[in-house]
């Protein structure tokens, strides 16, 4: 019986699609469930065969810049083609030791949050309801949270981004919560 490692499988299967969908589907679940590391898809990149492999490359790019799904990974390539200054993705933030949350994406100079949320992980009423709590701890310390659903990022990316803009402009640069950040990649 032959079996691959879960790197060298994520690496293989990556390069015998020309989907970027499912490329970052494969790569981020296979992060997220921590079937294997960023460095060991990286290792497997560059040891492996250059021809199939832009769209592992470019689902590892945004992997390591802490995108973990494709509605983050769609959210970014917004973020990007509408020029806005680049969020960290998925970092922790912490008030104290307190862990408070991981957002989606952070601008820690403004104190904005926007999370990509999806009737998949908010459907039960207990995931609503932390979502809710998580919420109001973040807005009790200046910190704006805004909501898009995956469809929203997609069907109306001007609307997204119109918005994304205008809390960014609104807010400055003065965020001053004393709210310790630690990158995805740490």
């Amino acid at each position: 019986m032959q079996f691959a490692l879960p790197a060298r499988a994520v690496a293989d299967a990556a390069r015998m699609t020309d989907d970027l969908a499912k490329v970052r589907a494969v790569v981020a679940w296979a992060v997220q469930t921590r079937r294997c590391t960023v460095d060991q898809l990286v290792d497997e990149l560059w040891s492996g065969p250059v021809q199939g492999s832009a769209l592992l490359r470019t689902a590892l790019s945004e992997v390591a810049r802490g995108v973990r799904s494709v509605p983050e990974a769609d959210l970014m390539s917004l973020i990007v083609r509408g020029e806005l200054p680049m969020p960290l993705f998925n970092p922790r933030l912490f008030l104290g030791d307190k862990l408070l949350a991981v957002p989606d994406a952070w601008w820690p100079d403004t104190g904005l949050i926007v999370e990509v949320d999806s009737r998949e992980w908010h459907l039960s009423p207990q995931s609503w309801e932390q979502t809710m709590r998580r919420h109001a701890r973040l807005t009790a310390l200046g910190i704006l949270v805004l909501h898009f659903s995956p469809r929203h990022i997609r069907d109306e990316p001007g609307e997204v981004l119109d918005t994304i803009r205008a809390a960014l402009s609104s807010r400055g640069g003065r965020f001053s919560a004393p709210i310790r950040t630690v990158p995805a990649s740490a």
